[in-house]
């Protein structure tokens, strides 16, 4: 009688580790999914409030013209800051150096 006891015991034991296994593996998911962006909710206010901020130290860029180009320019540690488009029209206007080499580069 005593063995079927700690066999009883034993499936409670698996039964409650297969639980919090259970509780552990979707909590991990809804993590992952949270920081891969499948709650737009919470990471869309998060990324309209980073929108227009200096990427180092989250001061507001202002918008300046640098050799006759738009860039953005943080007025805390003076990075400058170019979007995609502003790249590719400085690349246009170089044809040997890095700038020119890296907008050719394969994607």
């Amino acid at each position: 009688m005593p063995e079927e006891k700690d066999r009883y015991g034993d499936k409670l034991r698996d039964a409650e580790h297969a639980r919090e296994d259970k509780f552990f593996a979707e909590r991990d998911r809804a993590l992952l999914d949270k920081m891969r962006g499948g709650d737009a909710g919470a990471d869309g206010a998060a990324h309209h409030a980073a929108r227009g901020r200096c990427p180092r130290d989250g001061q507001q860029l202002l918008q300046g013209t640098h050799l006759g180009r738009t860039a953005h320019e943080c007025p805390s540690c003076k990075g400058v800051w170019l979007d995609k488009a502003e790249v590719e029209k400085l690349a246009r206007g170089e044809s040997s150096g890095w700038l020119s080499r890296f907008r050719g580069r394969p994607r």
